[in-house]
């Protein structure tokens, strides 16, 4: 059985059409979101017990909806769930304080082992050792501190002594004790309380509040709104029901390792691994540094802590490269320095909490900006996806003078597709992108040198897989199928074939020159290339022809078409019996194909690298050469009587 080959070849695609430069997304004013902002900030004991309830909402969502298909009446599915999951809010809590209320108790049986290890720091080392040395510098700064100031101005009554420190002590009422105890407890009480509230309306209320939102951005983008909370609804609920998995799948083998390591309150640092991992990046660290400071506290040795310290790793690179990408990958559209940049963000504005929201409400900014125009900016700044096209990211590459980035991002995509298709479908594009810059005068002489330069080292680096699709071509039986059992499109073999590729008219003209070649040479022919200055009247006769069956000439720009009929015309008179084709290097038809090589009486023309592919390498004989129509003036009434008489 024969064996598809992974990549895909599409030879009936032609370029895509040269863009036109998009319109810039105008900003919201300054002023706006500044004052957003500052509203968000001023009052964030309001918003942030709203933002909470609605992240809620979207996690407790989908399991609302799985109980209705079962028959349950929508207000006993809706309390059913949110008060489950307060409950297990409240029992995981109840246990974490109960754990770090014992750990501060067993604190001080920990100091012999600390103050053990201290020791054996410094007398691993010399007498003026790196601890010595820090605490001698604590030591002078502390003195420098508490040294009274002998240069102040003499005081008024220099005989005077100095007055006593007077403390009053009321003992205190049983009630005004207890007051003095509920109240911490109040606000984050009444926050919990006003969560759940909110979070229930929102619950049996949703269809509802979906209809109002719908109403209030109008029926004009109702498709769009609709498709924006559907979006929204399905990041958010995924992210905060996948990370919930994958941090429990997380902290409970931690907890159960640092039980059998024999670190005491291995329960307290199993639950806080599950809740900082919510904290991006920085959770797991800090999660990791708590234990460890224990080990070194309970351990008069240090393999304790090694052990410990080898658990978080090995479950990090379990997590990260295998569970992670297997549940939800990047389902949350940020990219990583997006959330970093959120993570600071809602920090500073919300604190602590802010810091576990912070990727779920940037996801809900993303979506605003995936599907409000005026918002698009959120998405650009923060979102997962590319912001240009893999062609205008190529020729910004090239433009900067840069092919070694570029050869990076056309090698990434040449794992999944061909050098033919790479060529057609993006390096062209982009040297088209400069070729439309040149014409409107905003590329420079030397930006247009630099880009043909770039482009000429890529190909040069493209050799080796160019190489190795030339082996994958010599290896490939004749008859290849694909999965649907349909035959596959294939290139013509060029065994046998000399072909002469021809930059028609510019510098950008030789760089594509050369990426066709490079192709042809994968075909198994063998190629030459010649530059815009070698087809000068002065120098054609010095072109290689000798046994080179076809020549092709490549131009992008469709204006230079009428220089193309001359070069036509001069390398048949140089040789005729060679082939000669001209390449434009925009999208064109079939048809069109012929009727423009009729127009420049050459053997074929070509619009995409794949149909300059096969004109190059087909057995046709070349058309001949037409002769030029002649306009022949008339002779004048004076030369008529001349010539009779």
């Amino acid at each position: 059985m024969v064996e598809a080959i992974p990549k895909t070849r599409g030879l009936g695609s032609g370029q895509p059409p040269l863009l036109q430069p998009q319109s810039r997304t105008a900003l919201p004013p300054f002023a706006a979101t500044a004052a957003v902002v500052a509203i968000l900030y001023f009052a964030r004991d309001v918003f942030l017990p709203l933002a909470i309830a609605v992240l809620l909402t979207f996690a407790l969502a989908p399991i609302v909806s799985w109980l209705r298909r079962f028959g349950v009446p929508r207000l006993v599915s809706v309390i059913a769930c949110v008060l489950a999951a307060f409950g297990v809010v409240a029992v995981f809590s109840f246990v974490v304080v109960s754990q770090i209320g014992e750990v501060a108790q067993n604190v001080p049986t920990y100091q012999s082992n600390i103050l053990n290890k201290v020791r054996a720091l410094k007398e691993s080392g010399s007498g003026e050792g790196i601890i010595d040395r820090l605490s001698g510098v604590i030591e002078r700064v502390g003195q420098e501190i508490d040294k009274p100031e002998d240069n102040l101005a003499p005081a008024a009554h220099p005989s005077r002594p100095d007055p006593l420190l007077v403390e009053i002590f009321t003992p205190q009422k049983p009630i005004e004790t207890l007051m003095n105890l509920i109240t911490p407890l109040i606000g984050p009480l009444a926050t919990a309380g006003l969560v759940i509230v909110v979070v229930i309306f929102m619950l049996l209320e949703r269809e509802d509040l979906r209809d109002r939102f719908i109403r209030l951005v109008g029926y004009g983008d109702l498709h769009r709104t609709t498709e924006a909370l559907q979006d929204a609804g399905r990041r958010v609920g995924q992210y905060l029901l996948m990370q919930l998995v994958v941090n429990v799948a997380y902290g409970v083998p931690i907890g159960m390792g640092l039980w059998l390591l024999g670190i005491p309150n291995a329960i307290l640092w199993g639950l806080l691994a599950i809740v900082l991992r919510f904290v991006p990046y920085i959770g797991p660290a800090i999660a990791m540094i708590l234990p460890l400071f224990l080990a070194i506290a309970v351990a008069p040795g240090w393999s304790l802590v090694l052990w410990a310290a080898a658990l978080f790793i090995a479950m990090e690179l379990v997590i990260n490269n295998v569970l992670e990408p297997w549940l939800y990958g990047s389902r949350t559209g940020l990219s990583p320095l997006a959330i970093i940049v959120a993570a600071i963000f809602w920090t500073w504005l919300w604190g602590p909490v802010g810091l576990v929201l912070s990727t779920p409400l940037t996801v809900c900014l993303v979506v605003l900006g995936k599907h409000v125009p005026q918002f698009e900016f959120l998405e650009v700044l923060f979102g997962n996806e590319p912001v240009l096209d893999p062609k205008e990211r190529l020729y910004q590459r090239l433009l900067a003078g840069d092919p070694d980035e570029a050869t990076d991002h056309a090698e990434e995509m040449l794992e999944t597709e061909y050098l033919v298709d790479f060529y057609g479908n993006v390096a062209i594009p982009a040297l088209l992108l400069g070729e439309f810059d040149r014409a409107r005068g905003a590329l420079t002489d030397e930006q247009r040198t630099r880009v043909a330069a770039s482009a000429v080292v890529l190909v040069a680096n493209l050799n080796e897989i160019a190489g190795e699709e030339a082996d994958e071509e010599d290896d490939a039986p004749e008859d290849v199928t694909q999965d649907d059992g349909e035959p596959a499109d294939e290139l013509p073999d060029g065994a046998g074939k000399a072909v002469l590729c021809i930059g028609g008219r510019g510098e950008l003209d030789n760089a594509a020159a050369a990426m066709l070649a490079q192709v042809l040479t994968v075909q198994g022919a063998t190629v030459a290339t010649a530059n815009h200055a070698d087809v000068e009247p002065s120098s054609i006769r010095s072109l290689p022809l000798e046994g080179v069956h076809t020549a092709v000439i490549g131009f992008l720009n469709a204006d230079s078409l009428h220089h193309g009929r001359f070069l036509v015309r001069r390398l048949k008179r140089a040789k005729p019996s060679l082939r000669v084709g001209v390449v434009l290097w925009t999208d064109g038809a079939a048809g069109d194909a012929d009727k423009l090589a009729g127009d420049l009486n050459a053997d074929f023309a070509a619009f995409n690298m794949a149909g300059a592919t096969i004109g190059a390498l087909t057995d046709a004989p070349a058309v001949p050469l037409k002769a030029a129509k002649r306009k022949v003036r008339r002779p004048s009434q004076a030369g008529r009587k001349s010539k009779t008489a």
